[in-house]
């Protein structure tokens, strides 16, 4: 099959684009699914970097990529909920940027009808992260959340759900993202140098909560709008959380929560109550370009490699 590897670490010059690796066979309990689209993620290249191995030790050869939507192609033994054929989307164990992906029958959700392959895709990493840490915080209506990466996939996402929930919500983002946000019904302001008085101004009633998704050293500064409490402040992006005490959520499966909170997720989207955006759909072998644009931190919405 046509496939993404990398055999060590280090900068995007590592990825290879391969026509001729094995396809991978179902085990029992596994599904076999021939994506039709992979999402890019920032996990992706933390782990090309060799960054996250505490949380997700590589076995090279490795294949990038978490996320995906595909048809089912193959069965293992004992998978009886799904079918040959059966549209799906959610999370792979032998990486995504491939022609074909293996998957525990439990961690992929049936796909609406109405919702595109790159829209569905797109939802599985951000989507369960946004879901994730608004109940690690546990925000509700009326309260205040202040937002880091609020334009990105996740950030957008969460925003979006915070808003729906009754939260008034600040995000952070640069200028140009600043009228996608009011649109989502978010208070932007820009980060950089000031945002501590930027966001006083945007929220004279306080911050009740923090939601960091971009990891630009804002934890400081999310510390002290807390008035030192840290309790409320979730990071998904900041690998030095620990040094200053803040909780770091990393990528879960928990099936069979995962897959409700996907499942609600997908229907909100194919009714078009929940705003999905495509940063650029780009073809397998560009896989390198992908993730440099992910990494250089200015993306909106998500990024899709086609096989």
């Amino acid at each position: 099959m046509e496939a993404v590897v990398y055999e060590e670490f280090g900068g995007v010059e590592v990825l290879r684009h391969e026509a001729g690796v094995e396809a991978p066979e179902p085990g029992p309990g596994e599904v076999r699914v021939k994506v039709a689209v992979a999402g890019v993620n920032p996990v992706d290249w933390k782990r090309r970097n060799g960054w996250l191995e505490d949380f997700y030790p590589t076995t090279f050869p490795a294949v990038p990529g978490m996320e995906f939507a595909g048809t089912v192609e193959a069965l293992g033994e004992g998978v009886t909920e799904l079918a040959v054929g059966d549209e799906v989307f959610g999370w792979t164990k032998t990486g995504a940027y491939a022609q074909y992906a293996l998957s525990d029958a439990s961690a992929v959700v049936a796909k609406p009808a109405a919702l595109s392959w790159e829209h569905a895709a797109s939802l599985v990493v951000a989507g369960e992260a946004a879901h994730r840490v608004l109940d690690l915080l546990g925000v509700r209506e009326g309260e205040t959340l202040l937002l880091h990466g609020a334009a990105g996939a996740v950030g957008a996402l969460a925003a979006q759900l915070a808003v729906a929930a009754g939260v008034t919500v600040v995000g952070t983002a640069s200028e140009r993202n600043h009228g996608f946000l009011r649109e989502l019904g978010v208070h932007p302001v820009t980060y950089g140098e000031g945002l501590g008085d930027r966001v006083r101004a945007a929220a004279p009633q306080g911050v009740d909560a923090v939601f960091d998704a971009a990891g630009r050293d804002t934890l400081p500064l999310s510390i002290e709008l807390l008035g030192g409490e840290k309790s409320r402040i979730v990071t998904i992006a900041a690998p030095d959380a620990a040094d200053h005490g803040i909780v770091f959520s990393g990528v879960a499966v928990e099936a069979p929560l995962a897959r409700r909170r996907l499942a609600g997720l997908a229907g909100l989207a194919a009714e078009g109550r929940l705003r999905l955006d495509i940063a650029e759909v780009l073809p397998l072998k560009e896989a390198a370009r992908a993730q440099e644009l992910s990494e250089a931190g200015h993306v909106r919405g998500k990024l899709i490699l086609v096989p």
